[in-house]
């Protein structure tokens, strides 16, 4: 049987790694490569504002070919949907048949990616939908994948979860109405280790910031 090639969204964080690592084992998937929106004027990724030379590592890591998808900023959802229309065409030039995302239970965000595909002949799958997201964390931190905290949302998390690793106490500490893997956007990760690295990735912390609802730390690549 031909294996499907497919292209995993990646922001950098432990849904998109996850995401990753279930296709790696998928006898009918082949995972061309990766693709991340960054910041075209800050050079980060949305949200999570990773530097990009820590995506690129990522990349590296994982032997996987990487897409940086540049967004102006500030950017009007028309130029948004131009140049991701034009990144689905050179998907499709090179036989994408899957973009594959790791989002779990968000419902509206689901049916914007799938419309956004309808007609260009890539389907968008899901491979972490509906998943219990207490089960997912800890199925996460059995299978060796390992994560830090790189930004939370004040208003549903205290600041002092940034820069922690998502590991098993940090879990336990969560406020009851927190969901276990951020998915209500109460904060986000970067992974930096995973069944699927070459080696880890080193790295050190920097200047917390804040900007919008997010406040984030400052991730450095460290050189050996």
């Amino acid at each position: 049987m031909k294996k499907q090639k497919t292209l995993v969204s990646w922001s950098t964080g432990k849904d998109a790694a996850w995401t990753c690592l279930q296709l790696a084992n998928d006898p009918s998937i082949e995972i061309v490569g990766i693709f991340c929106s960054v910041n075209a004027q800050y050079q980060r990724t949305a949200v999570h504002s990773v530097r990009i030379e820590l995506l690129q590592r990522q990349a590296a890591v994982m032997n996987l070919p990487l897409d940086i998808i540049e967004i102006p900023y500030p950017c009007s959802n028309i130029e948004y949907e131009a140049i991701m229309d034009a990144f689905v065409e050179k998907a499709k030039q090179r036989e994408v048949v899957n973009f594959a995302y790791g989002d779990l239970f968000l419902a509206d965000i689901k049916n914007y990616r799938v419309n956004n595909l309808v007609g260009t002949g890539i389907e968008a799958i899901f491979p972490l939908w509906e998943l219990d997201t207490q089960q997912l964390a800890n199925d996460m931190l059995a299978g060796g994948q390992r994560s830090i905290v790189t930004c939370v949302d004040p208003r549903r998390l205290s600041v002092d979860y940034v820069g922690k690793v998502f590991d098993e106490a940090f879990i336990a500490s969560l406020p009851e109405e927190i969901d276990p893997c951020g998915e209500n956007g109460e904060f986000h990760t970067f992974v930096f280790d995973s069944p699927l690295f070459s080696e880890a990735i080193e790295i050190k912390t920097g200047e917390l910031n804040s900007e919008g609802h997010y406040t984030w730390v400052d991730l450095e690549l460290v050189v050996i």
